[in-house]
């Protein structure tokens, strides 16, 4: 009687770790796709191929479309961080220049105690949005 409730209860477990593994791949697959990175603690992160300048006024064009208020911005020793406020949440979007033509972009929600990476990521992938509509008006001028 053991051995075969030991059998049922080691292929459930096989059967339910199996049917976790499409649900991990496709969430993996999400988040490389817009290549939008997360950490455990909650904070969102992305690199652009663009200079600071160019990253901090589609950032904060970005917000404003968002509805979302600049409270602060302050200079770092690696490049800029902005503070925002939106229903209750606390933003900060630190901006890193890497190199002269790349910046890494963090940012991080607060709500309450809670961290809100759905919101981070918008505020990234809307950055995304409006640096590449200036790209591709740019060139489309050359």
């Amino acid at each position: 009687m053991r051995t075969t409730v030991a059998m049922s209860l080691a292929t459930l477990g096989a059967v339910l770790l199996t049917a976790c593994d499409p649900l991990s791949l496709t969430v993996f697959g999400v988040g490389t796709a817009t290549g939008v990175q997360h950490t455990l603690n909650g904070i969102t992160y992305k690199t652009f191929t663009a200079p600071l300048p160019r990253v901090r006024t589609a950032t904060i064009s970005s917000l404003n479309h968002m509805g979302i208020k600049v409270a602060a911005r302050e200079k770092t020793k690696d490049g800029e961080l902005i503070k925002a406020t939106a229903s209750e949440r606390e933003i900060e979007i630190e901006l890193d220049a890497i190199t002269s033509g790349t910046t890494r972009m963090r940012a991080s929600v607060r709500n309450g105690l809670f961290m809100d990476a759905a919101t981070a990521t918008e505020i990234i992938l809307q950055t995304e949005r409006i640096l590449s509509h200036r790209k591709a008006a740019s060139a489309s001028r050359e």
